[in-house]
């Protein structure tokens, strides 16, 4: 498969999004965001919202904007994806380095993490190795799957038959096939930037979510920490959210109707409202 590449319809999606591109290392990588901060020193509380594992930044753009009243949202390109760097590595712990120099390559102060799938698990690695300072996080429907679990529910071969699609080049109406319920500008941008995700990002975040255990990291998230599901999700099944209820007691878990796994794209009326209640209590 070719490598990723970010098309001149991509570049375009960017000229209706109120954020600024930002721009940090971590180790030899160049990392991009999109930051809603105004600019003007007088922002809110930082949040970092961590994407999944084919969303580009652009992609949470629609999330992002909901929060602007509560929170400076920074979103970043997560390596392998978007305009950062391929990465030479793509463990949670990996992941988690990249997280940290964003708070500290943007100078951030206690800032609450966030994110949705791939990027709550980064969320929650983060947060428990405890780096950086954080004022808290919110896990929105983290893959529960790894060693002895059940397998993670989209297969490797499914992630791959839709980046080959982006590649060849696809358009709304396909990607409608298999995401028929999102908003139709989200289905838009999936075909624009999917193509900016690197098949070996693909390749071996699957294999993590395989391999890495979010229970090894989850009973020891620092409070206030809040986790999210859809409550169709087949990621976070029930009998994950019951074992997530006993090991972390502390934890605030709140399920969102009629949502998928895609819990923003599924139901973005209900997701974000439970978002920014987990935020105001957070901040409170």
């Amino acid at each position: 498969m070719p490598d990723r590449f970010i098309t001149q319809p991509a570049l375009a999606d960017l000229a209706g999004v109120p954020a600024r591109s930002r721009w940090i290392r971590s180790g030899s990588l160049r990392l991009h965001a999109l930051d809603y901060g105004d600019g003007t020193g007088g922002e809110r509380v930082p949040m970092l919202l961590l994407p999944g594992i084919t969303s580009p930044a652009v992609t949470m753009d629609f999330v992002a904007r909901r929060l602007t009243d509560l929170v400076r949202p920074i979103v970043p390109d997560i390596r392998g994806r978007g305009f950062s760097d391929d990465g030479d590595g793509y463990s949670l712990e990996a992941y988690a380095e990249d997280t940290e120099a964003w708070v500290t390559g943007l100078g951030l102060q206690g800032p609450v993490i966030a994110g949705h799938s791939m990027g709550a698990r980064i969320a929650a690695v983060t947060a428990v190795r405890a780096k950086v300072a954080v004022r808290g996080t919110v896990l929105v429907d983290p893959p529960m799957s790894g060693p002895g679990r059940d397998p993670y529910p989209t297969t490797l071969p499914a992630f791959l038959g839709q980046l080959e699609q982006a590649v060849r080049g696809t358009d709304a109406d396909e990607v409608a096939e298999a995401w028929p319920r999102w908003p139709r500008r989200e289905q838009e941008l999936r075909a624009h930037w999917l193509s900016s995700c690197g098949e070996e990002a693909l390749r071996a975040t699957h294999h993590g979510f395989e391999t890495e255990d979010f229970f090894d990291w989850w009973p020891s998230v620092p409070t206030p920490t809040a986790l999210l599901y859809g409550e169709d999700s087949p990621v976070v099944t029930p009998a994950g959210v019951e074992e997530a209820t006993e090991r972390h007691p502390q934890a605030r878990l709140a399920g969102i109707a009629d949502a998928g796994h895609m819990v923003f794209w599924d139901n973005p009326g209900a997701a974000l409202d439970a978002l920014r209640e987990a935020l105001a209590a957070m901040l409170a």
